[in-house]
């Protein structure tokens, strides 16, 4: 298990439907915040692709093995000796007409070290017009896919987006005993100035756990536009990083004392009842 003190980042991106574009800007703000001192970086949901939803069937990889997009970004992390959090990636399904929205933790050597598959989908009518569906086009992965891996900075709970809304997911990150949650996500605008800060520092309280959420911002396609945000909590729930408009990044150190030290001081996970 990690100890001591462990830089991270959470990038924020405004992914269109141009593959090499989207794969330009997160080489260029992974370097960007590995410079700034991180060994681990967070990329967003559809960090790859964010266009019309038959678009995405084109850029689909293969899990494990992947193509020309897990190859590029194995390659930045191996180079950099970095962690990467592919938080949603497009995975190939054997099921005809759908893919998979798939959280890869690739180690610093560049090898795949642990993939999670979302589990729950966004499926909404929002009051501001916004219909989406992503089980429409999207695999869930399974409840028994609830997945904690090792990183540098600590075990590491994986989760994608929508997933944020479920609390009982998180529990079952600090019973497999995670000090640290991923969320990357593509919170929609009408959501996210509502519900992405409130939702993120509750998981972060309750769980005792630092959060590391990536973001998508701004304008991607037709009527699809993204609140950002991207920040990092820590376990008492304040905000230590946020990103504001635009590309960029949140970095902060993860303190595995200071967990220790929060979850001493109000010991609510021993005291639980249910």
């Amino acid at each position: 298990m990690a100890t001591g003190k462990t830089k991270v980042a959470a990038l924020q991106l405004t992914s269109i439907d141009d593959v090499e574009h989207n794969l330009a800007r997160v080489e260029q703000l992974t370097r960007e915040a590995i410079a700034d001192g991180a060994s681990l970086v967070v990329l967003p949901e559809n960090f790859q692709y964010m266009g019309p939803e038959d678009g995405k069937f084109a850029v689909a990889e293969a899990l494990p093995e992947g193509g020309p997009i897990l190859r590029r970004l194995s390659t930045l992390a191996r180079e950099t000796k970095t962690e990467l959090i592919l938080g949603g990636f497009i995975e190939k399904s054997p099921q005809q007409g759908k893919a998979r929205n798939a959280c890869i933790h690739l180690a610093e050597d560049g090898r795949v070290k642990a993939i999670y598959r979302k589990i729950h989908m966004f499926d909404v009518d929002l009051p501001d017009g916004t219909k989406l569906q992503e089980s429409a086009t999207v695999e869930a992965g399974g409840v028994d896919q609830v997945l904690v891996t090792d990183t540098r900075a600590g075990k590491l709970g994986l989760s994608v987006c929508y997933d944020l809304r479920f609390p009982e997911l998180y529990r079952k990150h600090v019973d497999l005993g995670a000090t640290l949650i991923t969320v990357p996500a593509a919170f929609t605008l009408q959501t996210g100035k509502d519900h992405w800060h409130v939702l993120l520092r509750a998981r972060a309280i309750e769980s005792q756990c630092y959060v590391i959420a990536a973001a998508q911002y701004g304008h991607h396609w037709g009527n699809r536009r993204s609140y950002g945000h991207a920040l990092i909590s820590d376990p008492w729930g304040l905000v230590v990083s946020e990103c504001s408009d635009g590309e960029g990044y949140a970095i902060a150190t993860i303190d595995q004392g200071y967990v220790d030290r929060v979850r001493h001081a109000v010991p609510s996970l021993q005291h639980r009842k249910l």
